[in-house]
């Protein structure tokens, strides 16, 4: 008899972030998380020694990770294009999940950590958010917005998107997301003719 392959590390990483994306972190055990990636605890266990924290930051970080690989390669046809990228990402996402999903990093970002602690899933998620707005700034730099401006219209970009998303969510409606996509682009379209 031929015994099943025990999951791989990435599909729990994988299974983790989506579930994350779902109920929040606080919201799921480590013994969720695993039923979700389809993996035995032990297996879970195997993978991570320390636990929930440990898939969480991993799990945040593979999503992060995600996210700037698709920014990465949409930016070099200009920050327009990226954002639409980021902004389909998200709206495939929560459509095919039927809202019942949004983005992993904001899920763990809103949660109350422990009092005086910064559980690594939190500074996997300040690493993420901090990566994203590196790369739209750098893009917007170098289409021809304003040196300075850039890392603030960045920042507005991904805080507009996580809120749309979570937006959206709530009120069961993609036309968040749409006025959020309508106004970047106008900024954005701004910030480079200025620069013209």
């Amino acid at each position: 008899m031929v015994k099943p392959s025990a999951p791989s590390r990435e599909r729990i990483v994988a299974g983790a972030a989506d579930m994350i994306s779902r109920r929040g972190l606080n919201a799921t055990s480590i013994r969720e998380l695993a039923k979700h990636a389809k993996a035995p605890l032990g297996s879970t266990y195997h993978y991570f020694p320390e636990g929930k924290g440990q898939l969480a930051a991993e799990a945040v970080r593979y999503a992060g990770g995600a996210v700037a690989r698709i920014l990465r390669k949409e930016l070099e046809a200009g920050p327009v294009a990226g954002l639409r990228a980021f902004l389909a990402l998200w709206r495939g996402i929560v459509v095919e999940s039927d809202f019942r999903a949004g983005c992993p990093v904001l899920a763990v970002s809103v949660e109350e950590p422990a009092a005086g602690e910064v559980p690594p899933a939190l500074a996997a998620a300040a690493e993420a958010f901090e990566d994203w707005e590196r790369l739209l700034a750098e893009a917007l730099r170098e289409h021809g917005a304003d040196p300075e401006r850039a890392p603030g219209l960045a920042a507005l970009i991904v805080a507009s998107v996580e809120g749309a998303i979570a937006m959206c969510r709530a009120k069961r409606s993609m036309r968040p997301l749409d006025q959020v996509a309508q106004q970047l682009e106008a900024l954005i379209a701004g910030a480079l003719d200025r620069a013209a």
